[in-house]
């Protein structure tokens, strides 16, 4: 049930005005869950664009500084209430151009607004302290300024949540942006970018230029009048920015790759463990880096764990994400399809055995899209790629214990450490499991996907830069400290 509409050209926002890629040159956004269907064409920028949207947003940058937080927040209080107006139009697009359902696409575009409107607030927290000074007659504050211009580079699995979630604390504490969406969900973000142009911001503060990482990626990572960057992608391109990040003095921001587990013990209430475990791992089809990818089953309740969760998984329907019928949508894209499968075919290979799924589905309505059969393995071992490697698709990796304790030692044995999630009802291994687990995310009893967006977000080791995302620790990225003396 494809929503057929004439495909259109995008352009880029800079400096107030949408404009034509010079390279004249468009890449069609297709619908994973129908490639017959185009949902858009996303230019294919050029260097030049990319520095004409640096340096507009490097212009008006010392005037929206200028305004206070308050006259800021006010630009996002209305771009949130117009982009509510058109909750469904986007939530539509999000569903045709990346493939997670409609439910999740509507409560996404909804969850962009909620963002806005938080940060909107902001504008009216303090940035700053008082504090004692040793000489009497002196005063001593801190303030916070914006760095400037930052460079925000977002992946295709949130097209909505994740550019807003950089976005509306880069510019409620000062800064201009210039900011780089995956090519697979250009054509999301902007419409989101519509509804901020609407708004009214000055011409220069926000800036949009799609095309390929290794023309305007690198060109807002090399920069040097982009004084921040903000990456949310994989653990390869991250490393690469961070390298050149450092090489010219700028800050950085990393938020990478999870191999998230759910840890079940013997007294955990085994219904919700699997029904949320289940719902972890195979929504938005396993496509969240807070996904639970391994189900560490305590063996005294293994076999009961395992029976439930397969139960579920049976039931699920794999769909167009516009059918409300479908639980699990297409994969994002060809390229996603093909590694998906490959990391199953490993995980066989390994020795692995495969207790449902694991095959492309191909009949039908679905002959035309990029559908995996939800998939589960048991038989895994902490060392195989199941256990190790981020698949970021629909497969769950079934990994038997002897107790708790090794349960956090599995969970802590990868370089990842971005989300865990524990299932029990007992506080003393709810709070061991608090102190001990390797995770910036860490939940009891609660799926390991998903954040508050007033609550801080990132992750440990090899999942993050170790700076933090979201609530009022976004301010901590996007501003610097200025240490004040005034004396009479």
């Amino acid at each position: 049930m494809t929503l057929k509409v004439e495909a259109k050209k995008y352009r880029n926002l800079i400096n107030g005005e949408w404009m034509e890629p010079a390279s004249g040159k468009y890449q069609a956004s297709v619908n994973p869950a129908d490639t017959r269907d185009i949902v858009g064409y996303a230019p294919l920028s050029t260097t030049e664009e990319v520095e004409a949207a640096i340096a507009a947003a490097k212009k008006a940058s010392h005037s929206w500084a200028r305004l206070s937080p308050v006259a800021r927040g006010e630009y996002l209080r209305k771009a949130a209430d117009i982009l509510e107006k058109r909750i469904d139009e986007i939530g539509e697009t999000l569903t045709r151009e990346m493939g997670k359902t409609l439910a999740e696409g509507k409560g996404e575009t909804a969850r962009g607004v909620a963002i806005l409107r938080y940060y909107a607030g902001e504008g009216y927290h303090s940035i700053g302290d008082v504090i004692p000074s040793s000489d009497a007659e002196s005063l001593l504050f801190t303030t916070r300024v914006p760095v400037g211009v930052v460079g925000l580079i977002t992946p295709w699995n949130f097209p909505v949540a994740i550019p807003i979630w950089k976005l509306a604390p880069a510019l409620i504490y000062g800064n201009t942006v210039v900011i780089k969406p995956a090519l697979e969900a250009t054509v999301t973000l902007m419409k989101v970018f519509e509804c901020l142009q609407e708004a009214g911001f000055p011409p220069g503060v926000i800036n949009l230029v799609s095309g390929s990482g290794s023309t305007v990626g690198n060109t807002i990572i090399e920069h040097p009048d982009v004084k921040a960057i903000s990456f949310t992608g994989s653990n390869q391109v991250g490393r690469m920015i961070a390298s050149k990040a450092v090489e010219r003095g700028a800050k950085y921001q990393l938020e990478l790759g999870g191999k998230n587990p759910s840890i079940i013990t013997k007294h955990a209430d085994l219904d919700l463990a699997a029904q949320l475990t289940v719902n972890a791992a195979m929504m938005s089809t396993g496509q969240k880096c807070t996904a639970t990818s391994r189900a560490i089953v305590v063996k005294d309740v293994y076999d009961e764990f395992r029976a439930k969760v397969l139960e579920k998984v049976k039931q699920i329907k794999v769909g167009n994400g516009l059918d409300p019928e479908t639980y699990m949508g297409p994969v994002a894209s060809k390229s996603q399809f093909d590694s998906v499968l490959a990391a199953i075919e490993k995980g066989k290979a390994e020795g692995a055995t495969l207790l449902f799924g694991g095959e492309a589905l191909t009949e039908g309505e679905l002959a035309h899209g990029y559908y995996i059969q939800p998939t589960v393995f048991e038989d895994v071992t902490p060392d195989m790629s199941l256990a190790q490697e981020e698949i970021f698709g629909p497969v769950l990796a079934m990994i038997k214990v002897d107790d708790f304790e090794q349960a956090i030692e599995v969970a802590n044995g990868i370089k990842y450490g971005l989300s865990a999630s524990l299932f029990t009802t007992r506080l003393d291994e709810a709070f061991t499991y608090m102190r001990e687990i390797e995770a910036g995310v860490v939940r009891v009893n609660g799926e390991s996907s998903g954040v508050e967006l007033q609550a801080p977000f990132g992750g440990m080791k090899e999942s993050s830069s170790h700076s933090r995302e979201q609530g009022r620790a976004a301010m901590e990225f996007f501003t610097s400290i200025k240490t004040i003396t005034m004396k009479a």
